[in-house]
């Protein structure tokens, strides 16, 4: 990855990052923990790795993205905005009547989004049965799928991963979202799934153990990924829950809150000043 590809994507994560919080601000309402602490994926795969086209969302050849943690879905929006799929400024008429950006993805109302998800543990079951009809068709699409850690609690989620191994569904990419925390407490306290890595692996999933921050081991896990035959890959992310404005990071509060006005104000200058100094670079 060059300087000026590093530097673009640690960009579009900072604009990602504030239209999530612009977003849930006007709502009164969402998710900014989960939401943020993938903004860096959300930009990563919406500038280099999924293959679609804004002017075309339901291109039939376009790569697909599921976010199974549907209630994250600020930082996909965000994400889609960006890329062009709709205007910047619908970001502000988040889950308010009418709008077609809901508090969870829906396919029937929004450009970009490939699968209506909310209820934890589904949306991997139907990447999984997308990635198993591109096989069929002889396609050449990949499917990518973003699960929370909470989430893997889920009993569902395995009976997928079964399926995916099963089914050799090596154009499947699962990417499980690591921060640790979920709506009340911290994930090794409510229901340990861990070991996450050893887990997959013993669903027999290739594996990539990355920092979901750090957009050079993102590249080379999704080169790994697109390499890997004959067997799904999953990349497991560590990253910070509430990442990129201070109060929130690893605050567990912050699973489910929109901040009042004082708190959208520090939040976006600390990430106009990110911005600031990721564009002087």
């Amino acid at each position: 990855m060059t300087a000026n590809e590093k530097k673009q994507l640690m960009a579009m994560a900072c604009k990602v990052r504030m239209g999530i919080i612009e977003s849930i601000h006007a709502a009164k309402a969402g998710h900014p923990g989960g939401s943020l602490s993938a903004a860096d994926l959300f930009a990563y795969l919406y500038c280099k790795e999924l293959k679609v086209d804004p002017a075309n969302p339901k291109w039939e050849d376009r790569d697909r993205f599921v976010l199974s943690k549907g209630h994250t879905t600020p930082g996909l929006y965000a994400a889609l905005a960006l890329r062009g799929f709709f205007p910047v400024e619908d970001l502000k008429t988040l889950r308010q009547i009418g709008s077609h950006l809901q508090g969870h993805p829906n396919m029937n109302m929004t450009p970009g989004v490939d699968m209506s998800t909310g209820s934890l543990g589904q949306g991997i079951s139907a990447a999984c049965g997308m990635a198993l009809t591109g096989k069929i068709k002889n396609k050449d699409y990949r499917v990518y799928a973003l699960l929370g850690d909470g989430e893997i609690e889920e009993g569902q989620v395995w009976e997928a991963m079964m399926f995916a191994h099963h089914y050799k569904l090596d154009n499947l990419c699962v990417i499980i979202d690591n921060n640790g925390l979920q709506l009340d407490g911290k994930l090794d306290d409510i229901m340990s799934p861990y070991p996450i890595p050893e887990k997959l692996r013993a669903f027999g999933f290739e594996v990539a153990e990355i920092d979901g921050n750090d957009f050079d081991q993102m590249e080379e896990a999704f080169a790994k990924a697109r390499a890997t035959k004959g067997v799904p890959f999953a990349i497991v992310m560590k990253t910070v829950k509430g990442k990129g404005v201070s109060y929130m990071e690893n605050q567990v509060g912050w699973h489910g809150k929109a901040p009042n006005d004082a708190e959208f104000e520090q939040a976006m200058s600390e990430l106009k000043a990110q911005l600031a100094e990721v564009e002087a670079m």
